[in-house]
């Protein structure tokens, strides 16, 4: 088959469909015909005698290009719910959505659950202030946080004392809320050997099990603002609830902690 059907819109190729079907474009599907409807007569003709010959009669060839309609259809709605966020400059023919801008609106659009995962956190306190007002607003909403506690190279402080000064850091100066979400930890980060060192390095949200942001930017000014950042925005709740399990498995096994958090 050619690029002339591919090329076709969904609403195009089911008028093409209801022209086989009424019969005004009829076997052997002549150029002259199909031009006069305004299709590119001789590539659409080719396509259509190809189908023939595969032993389809007319209303055979109509349901295929309805079924092909469809797909097409679904395909783009399924990409115009995906959307790309950048950071950095940007030409005026880019088209994508600000991280900042998509990382506010995440989280001022929540409703029920939130969860963020980041390798680093910088200048939090205005980041997560639009997160912070919201649990404020709401509170049935359900915020988990999953965030990288580093332990310095050479470093050999206790595990309990690391995570306690982690947790003061994070309510002193990235923390704008009185209400605190949950924070959870891997644990290999704090290990001493290099064999089992491991960093959370996943850079997520996913909101109300619908909405999903994958991106190369940490939860920092400079990621959010200034660097050069990819990441997608997909609206789907299969994907929303998918990478949400994972987080929430990992936590059900031990493997990922939750951090103490006085209040």
């Amino acid at each position: 088959m050619s690029q002339a059907l591919g090329a076709l819109s969904p609403a195009a190729l089911r008028d093409l469909a209801s022209a086989i079907e009424g019969g005004t474009v009829a076997p052997p599907f002549r150029p002259v015909a199909l031009s006069r409807r305004g299709f590119d007569g001789d590539g659409i003709s080719a396509d259509l005698a190809q189908l023939a010959s595969l032993g389809l009669p007319p209303a055979g060839v109509a349901h295929v290009l309805r079924l092909l309609a469809t797909e097409r259809q679904l395909a783009q709605q399924a990409s115009d719910r995906t959307e790309l966020v950048w950071t950095g400059p940007e030409t005026h023919s880019a088209r994508s959505r600000d991280t900042s801008v998509v990382v506010r609106e995440l989280f001022a659009s929540a409703e029920r659950s939130v969860l963020v995962s980041s390798y680093a956190v910088f200048q939090g306190r205005q980041v997560f202030h639009p997160l912070a007002a919201r649990m404020a607003a709401i509170p049935a909403l359900r915020v988990k946080l999953f965030l990288n506690v580093a332990r310095a190279h050479g470093d050999v402080a206790p595990e309990n004392q690391l995570l306690e000064a982690f947790a003061d850091t994070f309510r002193a100066e990235h923390w704008p809320g009185a209400r605190l979400p949950e924070v959870f930890y891997d644990p290999r980060s704090l290990a001493l050997g290099l064999g089992e060192k491991a960093v959370l390095h996943a850079k997520t949200i996913v909101v109300d099990d619908a909405r999903v942001f994958v991106t190369s930017a940490n939860f920092t000014e400079a990621a959010h603002q200034r660097n050069i950042e990819a990441g997608v925005v997909v609206h789907s709740a299969s994907l929303a609830v998918s990478l949400r399990l994972q987080f929430d498995t990992l936590v059900e096994a031990g493997m990922l902690r939750q951090l103490p958090m006085k209040r």
